[in-house]
């Protein structure tokens, strides 16, 4: 069963930047005590003019509780307000990449990580303190699994949280049919994601053909290379919380619903004949 409400340790990184300004000294002191330079594992998050949500991110994976050495780079992708000036005060690395785009972002970060393995995150999204572990453990138990993906679910702005409870489980219903029926890369998303970073560099990182995405693309050059299949993470203590703004943008979540239908049905428009 999915969480009906936002949980508590959510809600209180949930906050406007003002309100998180006065965390910052806490962030920055809990990375410098979990980051290594010789990191196993390199978080990778791109970031375009996310000052109102680049804190809580950081905020959230600066309180992990990971046994591994890991490594935070945010790919500051030309922003243009104070995004680059927290990620400094926060004390993680933070790279420029001018080339404007989600797909050389993430190519930027796999550039430089250093780690053996590489987690994909967003600077819009709040993740759960057993995150990290849980979603290598996978990779790091079996090498025929060549990249993990986890579940999400939805902060709302003004959506009853109630509709996104029903529209997740919904699309949890999706997803099995993908990796059972139809093309599991599908359920990949770019900021809920592991693999290992020699693979990844291996079959050209994220680089996509035009009209496919960026994250469930990598997962299928990664299982047509032979590097092995792709892991569902369905603990709901890993669930990550992101906002609804995508949602919002693609006409809201009736929309997403019924497009959602229409798509798993594989409904077709009747052309008319004279």
């Amino acid at each position: 069963m999915r969480p009906l409400f936002i949980p508590k340790n959510v809600s209180k990184i949930n906050k406007k930047k003002e309100l998180l300004m006065n965390e910052i000294p806490n962030i920055a002191n809990n990375f410098k005590r979990k980051i290594s330079s010789s990191p196993l594992i390199s978080i990778v998050i791109p970031a375009y003019n996310e000052e109102e949500n680049i804190l809580k991110t950081l905020y959230s994976l600066s309180e992990t509780t990971t046994q591994y050495s890991i490594e935070v780079i945010v790919v500051n992708n030309n922003s243009m307000d104070r995004t680059e000036e927290l990620i400094g005060l926060c004390g993680v690395t933070c790279v420029n990449e001018s080339r404007q785009g989600i797909t050389v972002a993430r190519n930027a970060g796999l550039a430089v990580a250093k780690g053996i393995y590489v987690m994909n995150a967003d600077a819009d999204t709040i993740y759960p303190k057993c995150w990290i572990d849980e979603m290598i453990a996978p990779l790091i138990r079996n090498n025929g699994v060549a990249l993990t993906y986890g579940k999400f679910s939805f902060i709302p702005e003004n959506t009853p949280r109630l509709l996104y409870f029903f529209y997740e489980h919904l699309s949890d219903f999706n997803r099995l049919v993908n990796k059972h029926y139809k093309e599991e890369a599908l359920n990949v998303y770019g900021f809920n994601s592991a693999c290992r970073r020699a693979q990844c560099v291996s079959v050209d990182g994220f680089t996509h053909p035009e009209g496919t995405n960026e994250d469930g693309w990598l997962a299928m050059k990664l299982r047509k290379a032979g590097y092995g299949k792709l892991h569902w993470v369905t603990e709901n203590s890993a669930i990550v919380w992101t906002g609804d703004r995508r949602i919002i943008a693609d006409g809201g979540i009736y929309k997403s619903t019924f497009d959602r239908f229409i798509k798993y049905f594989n409904f077709n428009h009747v052309k008319k004949t004279s």
